[in-house]
């Protein structure tokens, strides 16, 4: 009996997962900061940054894709910088696909922590002043751990939307295999072939695999905040 994937199947099955978890892990190192700041903060620059982080739920994923394309070719501004520190253009690369999807999953991940953290409240901050923690005993002792189920929430939202990523992925890394080929365009490559059984395997693997996530998370009862705000 034939496997049901083949060579190149499970090349972009090990890809999606890779890009995914470098993903979700640079998302969390760069949204949690930024989602702490955004709770808290009376700036004025509040408002354009939560609307430039929120831009990927309303803009179509190739619009992301081409200026992010445009602005890692050799003639756009992070081009011509990674070409003169002798990296070459991180288009059509895993790098290149790594910014994509951090810019493209960047809501999922920093609006649930946002939420999280607005949740809490001054009032767990303000006794762990009084107590003498500094703000970065307040925010690592007392701000992270009651914000936690937000943080779940947000990293398996960030991971299982970069697992589905198709329109970012194939604006910038095109279809190169073993390198930027992901699911979501091996999928593709399989209906364009009429290979529908292929892609059968392919898209009900990914569907499962979000479905159980979800559902995990929701008997657990962390699915509670949502981009967007919805519970």
């Amino acid at each position: 009996m034939s496997l049901p994937f083949d060579a190149a199947d499970l090349a972009a099955v090990w890809l999606t997962l890779k890009l995914a978890a470098l993903t979700t892990a640079l998302l969390l190192l760069v949204g949690t900061p930024l989602a702490w700041w955004l709770a808290h903060t009376r700036s004025r620059l509040k408002g354009p940054i939560s609307a430039l982080v929120a831009l990927p739920l309303v803009l179509p994923p190739t619009v992301i894709g081409f200026y992010l394309l445009v602005a890692m070719g050799p003639s756009g501004p992070i081009g011509a910088l990674t070409e003169q520190l002798g990296l070459g253009t991180l288009a059509f690369s895993f790098s290149g696909l790594v910014i994509g999807s951090v810019c493209y999953s960047m809501p999922f991940v920093v609006q649930p922590i946002q939420n999280a953290f607005e949740a809490i409240g001054k009032r767990p901050l303000e006794v762990a002043a009084t107590l003498g923690a500094s703000p970065l005993d307040r925010f690592f002792t007392v701000a992270l751990p009651l914000a936690r189920p937000g943080i779940i929430t947000a990293s398996v939202l960030g991971f299982a939307h970069t697992l589905g990523e198709f329109g970012v992925v194939l604006m910038i890394g095109g279809n190169i295999p073993e390198r930027t080929r992901v699911v979501s365009v091996q999928i593709f490559n399989h209906v364009e072939a009429m290979d529908y059984a292929s892609a059968h395997w392919l898209a009900g693997g990914v569907l499962v695999c979000s479905f159980l996530i979800l559902l995990l998370l929701n008997r657990r009862g962390q699915l509670r905040v949502m981009p967007g705000g919805q519970p």
